[in-house]
């Protein structure tokens, strides 16, 4: 224990002892330490001072030499433009001479003119005096007034130029013609080529097969009160006869015809047949049409790519599938002008969708001419003007049959489009009664004017054939008269196609030798 106190107070008294000592020398260490760095950091700065001032001195020799430069260069600028400046002088005061001495030229021109012209005005009363004296003389050899022969020449130029103007009318209408029909014939062969379609004229009967003759007694029921019932609901004539096993439906309204053929069939598959059941299958069978209807319109719509139309026009477009004009069914006539007018809209480079949706709906009236008061295309204007349709279209339905002028192209397009599928042979049928009187008006407007010695409806009322007193209508006259004729028969007559006039003038001399 003695020898450990030793130990620990032996160390202590070497700490007393060595530890001064050893804070001297370190703090010299660091004096030494500090003074060495502190003349580096001098060294360091007087290096950067001498390399900053070596550097400026650069800056300033080359910034001399830069604007040394620039000095030469603004100089060799600056006689370039004196150099300029003195060679457009010389050019200015060149022009300033030339101008002087083209004044003085023109003032000489003026002088000279000047002459001329009292020259001028001085022959003028000259030649003047002499038109009067000649004026004078030929009066008085010729015993005519000058009223009298102004009168005699303003004839006979009125003569020449009626001549020349007939002359030049069947000159531009030639010429004209041959292009017109050459393109046309080009775009409507296209057109109906692409569109061929078989066309018959539609009945106004339509005949329901029986499983029996026993059939028609049932049918005509007790005292015929079911035919009457059938007959009263469907609006249409039921004609039972000798014909074996069938049954005829009479009617001239193709939608009622449907709906009674439907309903008949119906209660023939049935067998039970009294009134409360024909009332029944009546029902059904307008339900039926109603939905084929629709399914029609929606059809015609998707093949014809006329899109965004009106519920209601899609179902009035539907219900023409049982409208008939002329024996042709509407439907198929419509969707036949859409195709139509789009393929010769696409031919002329104009807007095939427009014409497409006006030919589609260019006969919507007719599905609702039995229910309301006007013609078809009053009544289609009216139901397109309430679906807020395209102002294009409504001109074009309006203008179909020449009610209004075309506005647009497409229009024309519709125009032809529903003539062309109107003519079709074995598209309609023409009763003979309106057959006979077209071809008495077509002759009687021909008749209407003077000079015309006869006039033939031929071709089945597809031309006009008009003979004239020669000594009534000159040759020039003749063209005038055509044109003339064309336009009544197209303002007072409605037809499909065209109408061709044709003039003839016949001069004949006779004699006899004896």
């Amino acid at each position: 224990m003695q020898t450990v106190i030793i130990i620990v107070a032996t160390i202590l008294v070497s700490a007393v002892v060595f530890i001064p000592m050893g804070v001297k020398i370190i703090k010299r260490t660091a004096e030494s330490k500090i003074q060495s760095a502190e003349k580096e950091a001098k060294r360091i700065m007087d290096n950067v001072k001498i390399e900053a001032e070596n550097a400026r001195k650069e800056e300033l020799i080359r910034a001399k030499e830069e604007a040394l430069q620039i000095r030469n260069e603004l100089d060799q600028e600056i006689k370039e433009r004196r150099g300029d400046i003195q060679s457009q002088e010389k050019r200015l005061i060149q022009k300033e001479e030339n101008f002087e001495k083209k004044a003085m030229v023109l003032d000489s021109q003026e002088k000279e003119l000047q002459r001329k012209i009292a020259e001028t005005e001085q022959r003028k009363q000259e030649v003047e005096d002499l038109y009067v004296k000649k004026m004078d003389e030929l009066q008085r050899i010729s015993g005519l007034t000058e009223e009298q022969a102004k009168k005699i020449l303003l004839d006979n130029l009125e003569q020449e130029i009626t001549q020349e103007k007939a002359t030049k009318i069947k000159e531009l209408e030639m010429k004209a013609k041959e292009e017109a029909d050459k393109n046309a014939r080009e775009i409507i062969g296209s057109a109906i080529q692409k569109c061929a379609a078989d066309h018959t004229s539609q009945a106004t009967v339509s005949v329901v097969a029986l499983p029996s003759d026993e059939m028609k007694g049932r049918i005509i029921g007790r005292e015929g009160r079911n035919i009457k019932t059938l007959e009263n609901l469907t609006g249409i004539d039921l004609i039972i006869d000798d014909t074996p096993e069938a049954v005829i439906i009479s009617g001239f309204d193709p939608l009622r015809r449907e709906v009674a053929k439907i309903a008949l069939e119906k209660l023939i598959d049935d067998g039970r047949i009294h009134p409360a059941k024909i009332e029944e299958m009546v029902e059904k069978a307008k339900e039926e049409i109603m939905a084929s209807i629709k399914e029609a319109g929606e059809r015609a719509i998707l093949e014809t790519g006329v899109n965004n139309l009106h519920l209601d026009l899609v179902k009035l477009i539907g219900k023409l599938k049982y409208r008939t004009s002329y024996g042709q069914n509407v439907f198929n006539h419509s969707m036949e002008v859409a195709y139509l007018a789009g393929m010769m809209a696409d031919e002329l480079g104009v807007n095939s969708k427009i014409a497409r949706r006006a030919g589609l709906l260019h006969d919507i009236g007719k599905a609702l001419d039995h229910d309301m008061e006007g013609t078809h295309v009053e009544i289609g204007v009216e139901v397109l003007k309430k679906y807020k349709e395209n102002h294009v279209v409504i001109n074009a339905v309006q203008a179909h049959h020449g009610d209004v002028e075309p506005e647009t192209i497409e229009a024309i397009l519709v125009q032809a489009a529903d003539a062309i599928s109107a003519s079709r042979p074995g598209a309609r049928r023409e009763t003979l009664e309106t057959y006979i009187k077209r071809l008495e008006k077509l002759e009687e407007i021909a008749n209407s004017f003077d000079g015309v010695e006869k006039s033939f409806a031929i071709q089945a009322g597809r031309e006009v054939r008009l003979v004239v007193k020669p000594e009534k209508v000159s040759d020039s006259e003749m063209v005038i008269m055509a044109r003339e004729v064309a336009k009544k028969v197209e303002n007072e007559m409605e037809y499909p196609g065209t109408i061709k006039v044709n003039v003839i003038r016949e001069s004949r001399v006779v004699d006899y030798a004896k």
